[in-house]
């Protein structure tokens, strides 16, 4: 009877529906979704001039009222993790942080261009999530599908457009393209790339939280969380301040050493 009853808990354990509450606040699109083993309950995305500081916390309490959410039932959260905008990372994170802790629900930390590229599921190109990191960079990654698995061929970094598309050259494959980044470098792209290439249609070409839950499910699975405390944004390179901050200490120094 022991023996029964044991299996019987295994049993309920095995089929027991994941459901996680995915953000995604990396670039110009704020997404927020509910997703489940076998489906997306909700997804809300808005692409427009409010800051995500505005509109993350309303889209995250909207989402909850519509489909009648107890948040306690959720069983982590997963958020996109950068690279991104320094200021949506870090609201993004906080956001995430912040739940976590008061819900007492590990975080899922889902790689920016891993999310995005996640959005063409089954595509038979190489896959390049692109976005407008300024100054003539990208945040980027370059993937594929293989045995309709999502498969890491470059990992996350920031490089030159005209650098990314060396490699890509040379790499002699069609290529997808999507991301924020494609309006801004649409015409290098077409001036500098050798092999053939497409873009993503404008409704997978953008983050989309149903696709950070989705695949933060499969990370879960594997072991991939962490705490609300121990959670960090992947930056990849130091802001602007920073930047600005550590060129004028220089200045500084070597004006005393003069």
């Amino acid at each position: 009877m022991i023996q029964r009853t044991f299996l019987q808990q295994l049993t309920e354990e095995g089929s027991k529906t994941m459901r996680v509450l995915a953000i995604d606040s990396s670039g110009l699109t704020a997404t927020v979704a509910v997703v489940e083993d076998e489906q997306t309950i909700a997804e809300y995305t808005v692409n427009y001039k409010k800051t995500h500081s505005q509109t993350l916390l309303p889209m995250i309490d909207e989402v909850k009222k519509m489909i009648d959410l107890d948040l306690s039932s959720i069983d982590a959260i997963a958020v996109s993790g950068g690279p991104g905008s320094f200021t949506g990372l870090r609201i993004g994170s906080a956001t995430a942080k912040g739940l976590g802790l008061a819900l007492g629900k590990p975080l899922i930390h889902v790689p920016t261009v891993d999310a995005l590229a996640y959005n063409v599921y089954g595509c038979g190109d190489l896959i390049c999530p692109i976005m407008d990191a300024r100054r003539k960079q990208v945040y980027t990654g370059i993937y594929r599908y293989e045995d309709h698995r999502l498969v890491t061929v470059k990992d996350q970094m920031a490089v030159g457009i005209e650098e990314l598309l060396s490699m890509l050259n040379e790499m002699g494959e069609t290529v997808t393209f999507l991301g924020d980044g494609v309006p801004v470098f649409k015409d290098i792209i077409a001036d500098k790339l050798e092999v053939p290439f497409s873009f993503a249609p404008s409704h997978l070409s953008r983050q989309r939280a149903g696709a950070v839950g989705a695949l933060g499910i499969l990370y879960y699975k594997e072991g991939r969380t962490e705490t609300a405390a121990e959670h960090k944004p992947d930056y990849l390179r130091v802001s602007q301040a920073e930047r600005e901050r550590a060129q004028r200490l220089k200045k500084e120094s070597e004006g005393e050493k003069a």
